[in-house]
């Protein structure tokens, strides 16, 4: 007796899924916004913003800043993890509290790296992704890409 095996293919909907990936990239957008707003209230300097939805697989957006001091890092880091907890994102995960050299953020979609500014100056991660870290016409931050 001979078995005949199929093998099913599901053929996706492509318009499907191109509203899911843009209902995720809102999504995102709106993370991003949240992270914006706190390291604002908290005075961060040098806000820089990297668009990664096309470059990367990691996140959507990466946001680099810097706080004048180990203490103002470490504010900022505390409270922008206080403010993704309360608008319910999940899995928080950060890193570098510390010391607060450097603070990794990872709120999944948004991951942002808080530095001193002798430390982003010597990491200079803009550098890798190919961010001038100089904005135009003397501007507090930047946006690279299409954020």
């Amino acid at each position: 007796m001979q078995t005949d095996r199929r093998c099913n293919v599901i053929l996706h909907d492509t318009g499907a899924l191109e509203a899911d990936k843009q209902d995720a990239l809102a999504q995102s957008r709106h993370l991003l916004d949240l992270v914006r707003s706190s390291l604002e209230d908290d005075k961060a300097d040098d806000m820089v913003v990297i668009d990664l939805a096309e470059k990367s697989s990691i996140a959507d957006f990466m946001v680099i800043a810097s706080g004048r001091s180990q203490r103002q890092v470490g504010a900022m880091a505390e409270h922008l993890r206080e403010k993704l907890k309360a608008a319910g994102v999940h899995g928080v995960a950060v890193e570098g509290k510390e010391r607060s050299d450097w603070v990794l953020i990872d709120s999944g979609d948004v991951i942002v790296h808080l530095f001193r500014p002798e430390v982003r100056e010597f990491y200079n991660l803009e550098k890798m992704w190919g961010v001038d870290l100089h904005p135009a016409d003397g501007e507090a931050g930047a946006t690279v890409g299409t954020a």
